[in-house]
């Protein structure tokens, strides 16, 4: 068994990202399967078999880099480090994050596209859950997309064949929902492209760690929840939805795809840099 395993280190990609998909629904599944008959409640259900999967996901890595590429340290092959340094930079990505989301609904307030209202929620509260909603999608998403997919596409691809992979991947799994829905939010399509490269390259702008890319995904995240949660901004319906977001979902409207440009564009010419 062990010889195979190790043998499957050399197979295509696609192939070793097929197994380890197959393998991580066989554990999935026997678990999943009875909490969708027991549990009525359907959120109830859908936090906690996402959380399994992840936790079994997280697991599986560590076998996986164990066996298959003998590498018992693989999390930190991908980036994921306890360190100061990657502590430092989540906390300036989380702060970048906030910023540009801010910023992108503050441009639409000066041109009178919407304006400010007061939080329907307790406010330390809403900031409160939109910081761990925001670590909890950031962290996931990076470590699953930045961490273990990417690292899987770069030991066969080029970067730049493996960088728009894997922002196409990220942005197609987003899509994995009925076709209405599909159909209604199939704008936010290229700014979740765009998100992905901007990821990638934040990555490989601070040699491999997962710090920047996590705090940022987790701002960008985090700061939506706040606004939208808490009913901060209202639209004034003075420009078509096409422009500031489907849905007041910003990634779905030109702006939203003109300021991912911008960022995405930013992060590009540091990782140029270095």
């Amino acid at each position: 068994m062990k010889i195979n395993l190790m043998n499957l280190a050399q197979r295509p990609a696609p192939i070793r990202l097929g197994c380890f998909i197959l393998v991580l629904l066989l554990l999935w599944l026997p678990i999943a399967a009875p909490i969708y008959l027991l549990v009525d409640d359907s959120n109830r259900v859908s936090i906690i078999t996402m959380v399994v999967l992840y936790v079994e996901f997280i697991f599986l890595l560590r076998f996986w880099g164990q066996k298959v590429y003998q590498q018992p340290q693989i999390l930190k092959l991908y980036g994921l480090k306890f360190t100061r340094r990657n502590g430092v930079e989540l906390l300036c990505g989380f702060i970048l994050g906030i910023i540009n989301i801010f910023i992108l609904f503050g441009a639409q307030s000066i041109l009178g596209w919407l304006v400010w209202q007061s939080p329907k929620i307790f406010l330390p509260r809403l900031i409160l859950e939109g910081l761990l909603v925001g670590i909890g999608v950031g962290f996931a998403e990076e470590l699953l997309f930045r961490g273990w997919l990417l690292d899987e596409l770069q030991r066969d691809y080029t970067q730049r064949v493996a960088l728009w992979i894997d922002a196409l991947i990220f942005a197609a799994l987003h899509f994995i929902k009925p076709l209405a829905a599909i159909i209604e939010t199939l704008p936010q399509f290229p700014a979740l492209v765009l998100l992905g490269l901007t990821q990638v390259l934040g990555k490989r702008w601070r040699r491999g760690l997962l710090g920047l890319p996590i705090g940022l995904h987790s701002g960008l995240v985090g700061g939506y929840y706040i606004i939208n949660v808490g009913g901060l901004s209202q639209y004034s319906g003075r420009v078509p939805n096409w422009v500031t977001g489907v849905n007041n979902n910003p990634l779905q409207g030109l702006m939203g795809v003109f300021f991912m440009s911008i960022l995405a564009i930013w992060m590009w010419r540091r990782s140029v840099k270095g």
